[in-house]
């Protein structure tokens, strides 16, 4: 059997602890002599990086269409794909990616309920044949999260646009990444985020090593 393509996406909703992980995992596998690449989305561009302004912050994306918040996810995906996750990949990188394709599935199809079929076409267009090794969804009560945002430290002074939907916006969120999962078995893996942050490494690792032979 082939190693998958060491290409890893961070999924969940808000305040899982993505980008604490995502760091943890980087220094592991840089200590083990790997070349790691950490990526976001929306972003990881400059492009992509305007688009992430006007998505989360900028009082212009206030009240946009579901439609239009779509697209823009895409617009930023595809820009990101071709040029900062093929080259890094085609050098032998590792690519880490918080958040990826599963994410818009999740949050425009199940959170904004606009047809998944019409998200998964367009998403499969924005990024190809190019679909991560592994997924790993960190999950947890909607309810947990909301008091971590609630308790973590915002620059803005204020939720930015996606963090500033209602806990039943993230259930539906939590439910579509189950979906997600249960569709896409070998590539999909739900770990829970509810524990210590070296309990979650620990879920993490294990299934890295399993996936990518470590």
């Amino acid at each position: 059997m082939s190693i998958p393509s060491r290409f890893i996406s961070f999924e969940g909703g808000e305040a899982v602890g993505k980008s604490t992980q995502i760091a943890r995992l980087a220094h592991r596998l840089t200590h083990l002599g790997h070349h790691v690449l950490v990526t976001r989305e929306p972003g990881g561009t400059p492009l992509g990086e305007s688009i992430r302004h006007l998505l989360k912050h900028a009082p212009e994306g206030r009240g946009m269409t579901s439609e239009a918040e779509l697209l823009l996810f895409l617009a930023s995906r595809a820009e990101l794909v071709r040029k900062v996750i093929i080259p890094a990949l085609d050098e032998g990188a590792w690519v880490l990616s918080d958040r990826f394709l599963d994410s818009t599935t999740v949050y425009q199809g199940a959170g904004r309920r606009l047809p998944v079929e019409i998200v998964e076409r367009i998403n499969a267009f924005s990024v190809g044949p190019h679909l991560p090794g592994l997924t790993l969804v960190l999950d947890l009560e909607p309810e947990i999260a909301r008091q971590r945002l609630q308790e973590r430290p915002k620059p803005t002074g204020d939720f930015d646009r996606m963090e500033a939907e209602p806990t039943e916006f993230y259930a539906r969120v939590r439910e579509g990444y189950y979906a997600v999962a249960k569709a896409h078995p070998l590539r999909v893996k739900i770990l829970s985020g509810a524990g210590s942050v070296e309990e979650t490494a620990d879920l993490i690792w294990q299934q890295v090593a399993k996936v990518f032979e470590l």
